[in-house]
């Protein structure tokens, strides 16, 4: 059942949402329609697991959205430097690699210490 009580990594997952959300939209008003929907994809879907878990079914189930979010935050990170490292794409500021990072640590905490 669903907690309303504040949740750090819920809220730092949504705002990192919004932030893809721009840089996505930014890519494609550059026509790179194929990286654009990748990122979007990819950085949004961190926080929609993150939510998800909110509402597990069971503790193997909350650890298993938490998984799929690790592995979203992953390939966005991807994504990020690929973009980065190419002459052909915008810059994603360092904020948001700095604020992936975290996330990044936060979620692979929960997951060791839901495993205990």
């Amino acid at each position: 059942m669903r907690n309303d009580k504040k949740n750090i990594i819920v809220d730092l997952t949504f705002e990192f949402s919004l932030k893809i959300i721009e840089y996505s939209e930014l890519i494609r008003s550059n026509k790179r329609f194929e990286m654009s929907s990748q990122i979007f994809r990819s950085g949004t879907s961190i926080g929609a697991n993150t939510r998800e878990a909110q509402n597990a079914e069971s503790k193997r189930d909350f650890i298993h959205k938490f998984k799929i979010a690790a592995k979203e935050a992953d390939e966005v990170e991807y994504w990020l430097k690929l973009c980065k490292a190419s002459e052909f794409y915008p810059n994603p500021n360092e904020i948001m690699f700095k604020e992936l990072t975290v996330i990044i640590k936060i979620i692979s905490k929960i997951i060791a210490s839901s495993k205990n």
